[in-house]
């Protein structure tokens, strides 16, 4: 019994692996190894984003859309916050409309010569020159305002294809420490849209299931005015929960330390700044690179210093894999690759519209574009949830 005891104790004096790390001898969860780095699938999103605001022709614009749609239906997963991609669409379409009612109402900067219908014209005072109510609509001033509000909408169905496949927990806990902070309140703020959705699409079940009416306007009060009280509850409920967690608390850091941080964090993201910029200038193309360069070591040097000051851990972090390199080149190819084809055959991405031509689908470019298909190849499919309505079988 004592060498049985001792045995035992000194089993429990061994080495405990590290935090993070599941123990020797236990497989590491499927569904852990399935997922990827939610970083990899915000950078790939934000690229074609880029690739988006790069062209204004609309074959190319719905090339990049159904790109980012194909792989959001193949690898978005099964959660309540996966759901808000339908309503970043929604979004885009209202504000494709929105801008096409401007032109016809407010008028276009673009002259035209096929007048597609006149509307009565509202006379305006001598000091609102330049604006005007109805008259003219023309062909040309439609098809400028087609195209320039399908590059917006690109570009937020992007943003939400990122909202849908990456998970806002798991990317807050993989921040740096400086911008910790930071990041819970733009994961707040990111995950109050699906959150939203969520309990609207469950109230107008409930209120369909006890027969009463969920549409219209007296739908829309008594539906709104829960969903509001539940998101006061939700504000109050994680404002407790962070503070109880020791959100904000930080470490005591030397004065020269919390000198330098600033310093570098400023002089790099400056350095950005003007690096960027002589990147897009033709004046500043010898120095824009080394600048850029030098801007983002600095800044990442300032990130690094900064994170002295939070204190938490992070339990088992996301691994970033070949996966991850892979999905976020396919969208930095993409971006690329645009960028270089406006710059070398800048009419084809950017069809003019006087006079008016059919737009055509440059082949390069929609190939560019094409390679941003690769991570519907490359990553695992989401694991498909149990009907609740089937009875497990021995």
């Amino acid at each position: 019994m004592r060498e049985a005891r001792g045995s035992g104790r000194a089993g429990l004096a061994r080495p405990r692996p590290e935090r993070g790390t599941p123990p020797a001898g236990v497989p590491v969860p499927r569904a852990r190894r399935a997922q990827l780095h939610p970083g990899a699938w915000w950078l790939w999103a934000l690229a074609l984003g880029t690739a988006a605001t790069r062209t204004t022709n609309p074959l190319l614009l719905a090339l990049l859309i159904t790109v980012s749609g194909y792989v959001v239906a193949v690898r978005r997963p099964h959660t309540p916050w996966a759901r808000s991609y339908g309503a970043f669409v929604k979004l885009a379409a209202a504000v494709l409309l929105l801008r096409l009612a401007f032109a016809v109402f407010l008028g276009s900067p673009i002259p035209g010569t096929h007048t597609l219908f006149t509307l009565p014209e509202v006379p305006l005072p001598d000091w609102a020159q330049g604006i005007r109510l109805g008259g003219r609509v023309t062909a040309e001033g439609l098809t400028f305002a087609l195209y320039d509000a399908l590059r917006l909408a690109a570009l937020l169905i992007c943003v939400g294809a990122a909202n849908a496949l990456a998970s806002p927990s798991r990317l807050l806990k993989s921040l740096p420490g400086a911008l910790y902070e930071l990041g819970v309140a733009v994961v707040v703020a990111l995950t109050f849209a699906p959150n939203l959705i969520a309990d609207v699409r469950r109230l107008r079940a409930a209120r369909r299931l006890r027969g009463r009416p969920d549409k219209g306007v007296r739908g829309l009060v008594q539906v709104g005015l829960p969903v509001l009280e539940g998101a006061l509850e939700h504000s109050v409920s994680l404002a407790a929960a962070m503070d109880a967690r020791g959100y904000g608390r930080t470490a005591e850091v030397p004065p020269a330390v919390r000198r330098t941080t600033a310093a570098l964090t400023l002089g790099g993201l400056l350095g950005v700044c003007a690096g960027t910029y002589g990147l897009l200038t033709a004046e500043g193309g010898s120095y824009g690179l080394p600048v850029l360069l030098v801007g983002l070591a600095s800044a990442l040097a300032g990130l690094r210093l900064g994170g002295r000051r939070t204190l938490r851990t992070r339990y088992r972090p996301d691994p970033w894999d070949a996966r991850a390199w892979l999905v976020s080149a396919s969208g930095a190819a993409v971006a690329a690759l645009l960028i270089l084809a406006g710059s070398l055959d800048p009419g084809a991405l950017r069809p003019g519209v006087v006079p008016l031509e059919p737009p055509t689908l440059p082949l390069w470019p929609a190939a560019a574009v094409l390679i941003g298909l690769l991570p519907a190849f490359v990553t695992s499919a989401p694991e498909a949830v149990p009907d609740p309505r089937k009875e497990p079988t021995t």
